[in-house]
């Protein structure tokens, strides 16, 4: 774990994918904008959309499909808003708001977020176990527990890069896609009343509930932060013509991606209300009470083989996306930076502490439950992240030209009062039931003071920019190269480095000296990481401490033999942390160290020292790979 002062969303891909080569045909550089609003799309067919799908389906019929219509449209605006941040500004949301909002507001923004993404894991460790349960037979509380170990699929995938993610993303969504295609085919539904499901009409409070989860498992707010840092992974030509086309190539995808989505969610509904509404099972809000009766109504067991699977990829490929987003979130507002491997176990434990807590007092039942208010809880979240979005995305003085038109805009904030109302209204709603059903004070006072914060935070979301008067710089958006005038070749003074007394240590002195003039001077540091060296640290005076010491001494003799000053110092114990320390202690203007290509579990085992020294120093770092 580390604090830094990063200024790129998720480094270890951030362009990463070259989208300018002339070499390339025209169709391969289209296509490789194409795949980060695949990565965001799983977010918006995840478990918790089949929970509010199939008890809308089940209770309501077709009549709410015009609220998942309106949803995805809200998200395609949503999304194409997040896209053209990150393009414009180079910038992902949860970094714009470290560096607008004052930090009063950003921590409650911050946390925030981190339930957003906690509640919608919990709604992909539910569906996975569930999905898990229906295949196997297994107690879900096993199923539950088992879905800790997707965090090493997420490591390998996160190893061979950002293509093969989305690759393999894209591979879950044609098998849920295919899935339901397969379930639809079976259902038979009528279209002519599918059709008249797409009319508007006034709801109740129990179909306002189940149209306000919907919204919220369609509309997600850790979407947004996902999809302004992915679209960073595109290498792209930074003038004005390169990123209008990157800002048309991503709405073009995230179009195509949210209506795989649509289509998935859309089929959950009308298969749940041509199955169980329109056979009198309106009961049917459970995916496991749905499970069970496909087979019997569809007359055959392909039917809930093929749900089964399906939720389970739902479950995997969502818990991917959200690992992501909960990167972003904690390195853009906090500036801290922490191993993926260990986000995702932390996240993944966040959300099955509840999980496993509920299914040990009430048992199996009600589960679903939990999804649709996971769902709901999304829901809350949304105008806290959608607000500060479109102010960033109107502002001219950081998005130059690029800042939306006036009708974008009345559109944006229309989609944003509609949601923020229909929020308030659920609440409100709940809370008055609750306050004529209960006598219990101190929840009714918890309830209005939450109200009263949430009311306020979102109104200070609101005011805040507009009231700002802080000077922020332009994007640098050019028109052509600047013809590299001001180039200047850095003279070294003082080099640092990290040496392993290997085979290799040739190979890294020679790329030193390589880097060096006549005044060079330099700093040989290697770390002893004996067992004494542990504990007693510069303390020690083992056998293998005098050891290092006569061998970087007689390094830097023969360094010295070739015309330079040079230094031998040893470190103990960390590794990382020593080299930065001495590092910086010498004043060193560079640091030359040796990269072992550890990949996958072994780079967990070993260490990340790059990463590590990398994000502490201030000056140039040579990797060389040994």
């Amino acid at each position: 774990m580390k604090s830094g002062h990063a200024q790129i969303s998720l480094s270890e891909v951030h362009g990463s994918v070259d989208t300018t080569s002339a070499s390339r045909p025209v169709w391969k550089r289209i296509f490789s904008f194409f795949g980060p609003a695949y990565l965001v799309s799983v977010g918006y067919m995840d478990p918790g959309n089949w929970a509010t799908d199939l008890a809308g389906g089940s209770k309501f019929g077709y009549s709410l499909i015009w609220v998942l219509l309106m949803s995805n449209l809200m998200a395609l605006l949503l999304q194409s808003l997040s896209a053209r941040l990150g393009i414009v500004r180079g910038r992902d949301l949860a970094q714009v708001n470290r560096e607008t909002y004052p930090r009063y507001l950003n921590f409650p923004l911050y946390i925030l977020a981190e339930i957003a993404i906690a509640a919608c894991d919990l709604a992909e460790v539910l569906g996975m176990a569930i999905g898990i349960q229906l295949l196997t037979g297994i107690p879900l509380l096993y199923a539950v527990l088992i879905t800790v170990f997707d965090t090493f699929l997420f490591l390998l995938l996160q190893k061979l890069g950002i293509r093969k993610m989305e690759a393999f993303i894209i591979g879950l969504v044609v098998i849920i896609g295919g899935s339901f295609l397969v379930e639809i085919l079976l259902a038979k539904p009528n279209l002519g009343e599918v059709a008249k499901g797409f009319a508007p009409h006034v709801m109740t409070n129990e179909a306002l509930y189940i149209a306000i989860g919907i919204i919220g498992a369609t509309v997600m707010p850790h979407n947004l932060y996902l999809h302004s840092a992915l679209v960073q992974t595109r290498k792209i030509k930074r003038d004005r013509q390169g990123i209008r086309r990157a800002i048309r190539l991503n709405v073009a995808d995230s179009t195509i991606a949210l209506n795989m989505a649509f289509f998935v969610n859309a089929a959950i509904l009308v298969l749940a209300a041509t199955v169980f509404f329109k056979t009198g099972r309106t009961d049917v809000a459970e995916i496991k009470t749905a499970h069970e009766l496909l087979d019997k109504f569809l007359g055959t067991k392909l039917a809930p083989t093929l749900f089964a699977v399906a939720l389970i990829a739902s479950g995997q490929s969502s818990t991917i996306t959200g690992t992501l987003a909960g990167q972003i979130v904690m390195e853009g507002y906090l500036r801290l930076r922490i191993n993926p491997w260990i986000r995702r176990l932390m996240t993944r434990l966040i959300a099955i502490i509840p999980a496993v807590i509920v299914i040990l007092i009430n048992g199996e039942e009600n589960i679903d439950s939990l999804l649709i208010l996971s769902q709901v809880v999304l829901s809350l979240q949304l105008g806290f992240a959608i607000i500060p979005l479109i102010h960033f995305v109107s502002d001219k003085n950081d998005m130059g030209e690029f800042a939306i038109k006036p009708l974008t805009k009345i559109l944006a904030w229309l989609v944003t009062a509609i949601l923020v109302y229909l929020n308030i209204r659920m609440v409100a709603g709940q809370s008055i039931d609750y306050f004529s059903t209960s006598s219990n004070v101190f929840w009714k006072m918890m309830i209005i003071i939450g109200g009263v914060i949430f009311v306020a935070l979102l109104v200070i979301a609101f005011v805040y920019p507009l009231m700002s008067k802080r000077h922020r710089d332009m994007p640098e958006v050019h028109a052509e190269a600047s013809g590299l005038q001001k180039v200047a070749v850095p003279l070294f003074q003082k080099i640092a480095v990290a040496l392993e007394f290997g085979e290799k240590d040739e190979k890294l002195l020679s790329y030193a000296l390589g880097q060096a003039h006549q005044n060079t001077s330099f700093v040989l540091i290697h770390v002893v990481e004996s067992a004494s060296a542990k504990v007693l640290e510069k303390d020690t005076d083992d056998l293998e401490t005098r050891k290092d010491q006569e061998h970087i001494n007689f390094y830097a003799q023969r360094i010295m033999q070739m015309g330079y000053k040079a230094d031998g110092i040893l470190g103990f114990n960390h590794r990382a942390r020593e080299i930065v320390r001495i590092t910086k202690e010498a004043n060193a203007d560079m640091l030359v160290i040796g990269a072992h290509g550890h990949a996958g579990i072994r780079d967990w085992l070993y260490g990340q020292t790059i990463d590590s020294v990398r994000h502490e120093l201030k000056i140039p770092v040579l990797v060389v790979h040994v």
